[in-house]
């Protein structure tokens, strides 16, 4: 009886078995990091910060020094916590919600931590002139509950928090995303103030 021979696997037949395991090899991690920010952003809950104000001096990228107290004393004041340098929708947001913020008698008051002279050269290249706070030691963005959120521990994500002139916070609202089209945003804001107001 004669020995049995094996034929050879053609490689038609193991090539797309070796290519299927390393696409799987490298979609697999990508998937799986995927669901863990879907569910970080899902199942965090972000501090809703104070029930009252609390009251804060800051100066701004124009060299000013920014009050709490002043910017009620013109109306609800809206304030504007966000990441930052780097990151161009946050700096967008800016324009996109200040004139029609005004239109409603809410002051906007952007608040960063990053270095005035860093927040002042990007804003700049966006052609903004409004005045950002810069709360650099984050002790006005630890206060009102915005860090820790979406993941970032050290800096805001994209939150706001109505402060009225009663010196109540109305609404706190933070965003996953980096940018909110304004129609939407003042669609929810609207809703507020017109609780507030009943």
């Amino acid at each position: 009886m004669s020995p049995r021979t094996t034929r050879p696997t053609p490689a038609s037949v193991t090539e797309p078995r070796s290519s299927l395991w390393r696409w799987l090899g490298f979609a697999l991690p990508l998937v799986l990091l995927a669901i863990l920010v879907a569910y970080t952003a899902i199942s965090e809950a972000p501090s809703s910060g104070p029930d009252r104000a609390v009251p804060f001096e800051l100066a701004a990228t124009d060299g000013q020094t920014f009050s709490l107290e002043a910017s009620l004393a013109e109306g609800d004041t809206l304030l504007y916590f966000s990441m930052g340098v780097g990151c161009s929708g946050c700096f967008l947001q800016i324009p996109e919600l200040e004139a029609q913020l005004a239109e409603r008698g809410v002051v906007l008051l952007p608040i960063m931590v990053d270095p005035a002279p860093l927040v002042a050269a990007e804003a700049a290249s966006y052609g903004i002139t409004t005045p950002i706070l810069i709360d650099a030691d984050r002790r006005v963005t630890n206060a009102y509950g915005m860090l820790g959120v979406y993941g970032h521990s050290d800096r805001p994500s994209h939150s706001f928090a109505l402060v009225r002139q009663d010196g109540s916070v109305g609404w706190v609202r933070h965003y996953a995303e980096m940018f909110v089209p304004a129609g939407d945003f003042l669609a929810e804001l609207d809703a507020n103030l017109g609780a507030g107001a009943a």
